[in-house]
């Protein structure tokens, strides 16, 4: 180093923020945490040895992440580099790498590498990192302000001790600003500044906990104030006050202080405590937080927690909501508090979760048919007895008979228990009498009820399938997988939409409602067109969708036919395309001619079943007592399925559709696995199909078992235990399914 550089060096310390000029260089003048740097402690005793693992420091901003990666560069004998996420990447990664292994060939010392908001650095980034720290090339010090429980690559949490490092308490703050203002060669020591102790005061108590708050605000203030006419610069009150405006308020809409501070305000309004309620509303207005997203949870509480303890309740939020989405903020303040205050001090009663009992009594128990009487007799009472016996309640006096309601097999079975609260206390005692009545007049019938008419049809597999969608949940999760869809898309009232897969208008309908100013085009396939038409006349002719018949690779040739030659779409979207993802070189062509006729600012958004991420079917049962080695080849044996390099249909994963679509040029902007679930009762048709003989081009379970190193008689045993476990077992089965949305690309 030259005499210039030393100097310019120098110079530029003189001029560093006072914040920066005033970081601890050693333990002694560390200030705070000291829960992990106290005396004693381990982090402590491995800095002051000189025996660092590798450590991921968490914590807010301010708190001292990176000043105690600076004491730990002071204080070690290894090398120390020095990497911010935000700035680097794997060519730098791969630099400190190289440093590290010179360093330890030809010098045997070791390399500390300190990478500052280690959060930032992608997955891909952090598995560049980790053979290196797995082999002790380098001790890896990282900084985070997310959860790395989340947000840091898992292998290296596993290597890591993870350190938490909490705001600093008033008594840390108000140490550190007379540092400042008393350190000579860092600080204003060698400067007359006289700060009052309600000046300092101040400054702490809006810093809420970061040092760098402080330390920013006395420096504004000091080089912002003259000196009197006895050369003093005298820091009052006011100008605290003016140094630091606004109080730094820790709440990150993505991070644990946004669940946090929303559950603490949920549970002091179910608590009944409108203080705390307030307080906690007051913080999440303050930082920013979607007052819809207050409103929403809000409604959810009326609705939990107060139920029919006071019916209106849900009625005041929905009302302070509308009032909110006319007048918008800073007004729209006054509906969200009064809706919070209204829920705080109403009475509670959380019986609306007697639902999920039912729903609970519906998927484990068996489902019990509908009793006779309460059939409809519209299509079949003649034929088959249906809904004889009902007795019609507004002909009885008080509009109300005793008579049964529930499945035979759930006769007195109470889902739902009113309260002694509000409202709710008022209706208890009539439920508990009718209660009574309706059992006595199930047993009074029991031996008179009136027989159904029993017949026999053939086995009809689409009805089937119907039936298992009905009786599943698969309806809802189609619906909830639909507005995931559209939250994503952000369609906009003037956009045009194009349904990529509309057989069964799940998309479309929505998409409809969605652009009243805009446009809706839909392909389906022959057998599915008519009826979408169909259903589209019901509506005005400029709202209805314009159906395109044919098959997806048709699509290009439809529009070129069909379309203005200006359109382009500002949405496509579609949900389970029907083709093999694993079939690259066939789709390329496809998707090449699709990508045109996407707007240059537009989306496309898929929702794609992977199969590879779907249920298995070894997993549904329970191996207590089956011998491991069997278990774990049959484990193997159902995963060939997915790794047939011939199957297009089933051998790919999100990667290899992505892959597809960015080839093309699409640009990848968001991509989401989901894992819906649903309730399905295995029927022994299911278990034929399983281990039936298959056909070659789709052979069965049972064929893949015997690939997998299974005798014939392991098959056999396998079987029978499926049979005994899963015939007529109501199940719940997960699906892997993949959101993702891609830009046009350059």
């Amino acid at each position: 180093m030259d005499l210039f550089e030393h100097n310019r060096n120098e110079q530029m310390k003189r001029e560093a923020p006072l914040a920066h000029r005033l970081r601890p260089r050693n333990l002694n003048e560390y200030v705070g945490q000291g829960h992990i740097v106290g005396p004693g402690r381990l982090l402590r005793r491995a800095i002051e040895a000189d025996q660092l693992s590798s450590l991921i420091f968490y914590g807010p901003p301010g708190t001292g992440k990176t000043t105690l990666a600076s004491v730990i560069a002071n204080t070690t004998k290894s090398h120390f580099i020095r990497i911010n996420a935000v700035l680097d990447g794997v060519k730098q990664i791969r630099e400190a790498i190289e440093e590290a292994h010179e360093r330890r060939s030809w010098h045997n010392q070791k390399t500390t590498l300190f990478v500052d908001e280690v959060h930032r650095w992608s997955k891909s980034q952090q598995d560049a990192l980790l053979p290196h720290v797995e082999n002790g090339t380098v001790v890896l010090i990282g900084a985070t302000t997310e959860n790395p429980y989340f947000e840091v690559n898992k292998a290296l949490v596993s290597r890591s001790r993870i350190f938490q490092l909490k705001p600093l308490t008033e008594q840390d703050l108000r140490q550190i600003g007379m540092m400042a203002l008393r350190d000579k060669e860092r600080g204003y020591g060698e400067r007359a500044v006289h700060m009052t102790p309600a000046a300092l005061d101040h400054l702490v108590a809006m810093a809420n906990g970061d040092a760098r708050g402080v330390l920013n605000a006395i420096e504004l203030a000091v080089e912002t104030t003259p000196p009197n006419d006895n050369g003093l610069i005298h820091i009052d009150l006011s100008v605290a006050e003016e140094s630091i405006q606004r109080r730094a308020v820790l709440y990150d809409k993505d991070g644990d202080a946004h669940y946090d501070t929303i559950s603490a305000f949920i549970k002091s309004v179910r608590g009944s405590d409108p203080d705390a309620a307030l307080y906690w509303l007051a913080k999440m207005v303050y930082a920013g937080e979607d007052p819809r997203f207050i409103f929403r949870r809000l409604a959810i509480l009326a609705g939990e927690d107060v139920g029919l303890a006071d019916p209106q309740a849900a009625v005041v939020v929905q009302s302070c909501w509308d009032l909110y989405e006319r007048i918008g903020l800073p007004e729209g303040r006054f509906p969200l508090a009064q809706a919070t205050l209204y829920l705080a001090t109403c009475p509670k009663s959380n019986s609306t979760l007697a639902f999920f009992d039912a729903l609970a009594a519906v998927e484990q128990e068996n489902d019990d048919d509908v009793p006779n009487h309460l059939k409809d007799s519209n299509r079949d009472g003649q034929s088959f007895g249906h809904g004889w016996g009902y007795l019609y309640p507004h002909a009885y006096r008080d509009h109300w008979v005793a008579q049964q309601y529930l499945p035979t097999g759930l006769q007195g079975r109470m889902f739902y228990q009113p309260s002694n609260q509000g409202y709710e206390a008022k209706i208890a005692l009539d439920v508990t009498r009718r209660r009574e009545a309706q059992l006595a007049a199930m047993f009074a019938s029991s031996e008179g009820s009136i027989p159904e008419v029993l017949t026999f049809s053939p086995s009809d597999r689409a009805r089937d399938a119907w039936l298992q969608r009905t009786l599943s949940l698969a309806g809802y999760n189609y619906g909830h997988l639909r507005d995931q869809l559209f939250a994503q898309a952000q369609v906009r009232r003037h956009h045009v939409v194009l349904d990529l897969q509309a057989n069964t208008g799940l998309l479309t309908w929505e998409a409809v409602r969605l652009t009243p100013e805009g446009g809706v085009w839909a392909l389906a396939d022959e057998t599915h067109s008519p009826a979408l038409e169909q259903w589209g006349q019901r509506l005005p002719p400029l709202m209805q969708p314009i159906v395109l018949t044919g098959e997806l690779t048709d699509l290009a040739d439809l529009l070129a036919e069909q379309a203005p030659p200006n359109l382009r779409f500002d949405h496509m979207m579609g949900r389970n395309l029907d083709f093999a993802w694993g079939e690259r070189e066939r789709l390329l062509n496809l998707w090449a001619g699709i990508r045109p006729w996407l707007a240059a600012e537009g989306q496309l958004t898929l929702l794609q079943t992977v199969p590879a991420r779907g249920q298995r079917l070894y997993r549904l049962v329970d191996w207590t007592g089956v011998n491991e080695d069997l278990v774990l080849r049959v484990e193997a044996a159902e995963e060939m399925i997915y790794g047939q390099e011939g199957d297009g249909l089933v051998n790919w994963n999100e990667e290899e559709m992505v892959g597809v679509l960015t080839a093309v040029g699409f640009s990848l902007e968001a991509q989401t696995t989901l894992r819906p679930s649903e309730q399905r009762r295995l029927s022994s048709s299911h278990l034929e199909r399983w281990f039936g003989e298959g056909s070659a081009e789709r052979p069965s379970y049972r064929y893949w078992l015997g690939q997998g190193d299974l005798s014939e008689a392991e098959v056999a045993a396998v079987e029978k235990l499926y049979r005994q476990q899963l015939t007529g077992a109501a199940v719940t089965w997960h699906t892997g399914v993949v959101l993702v949305q891609f830009g046009f690309g350059e």
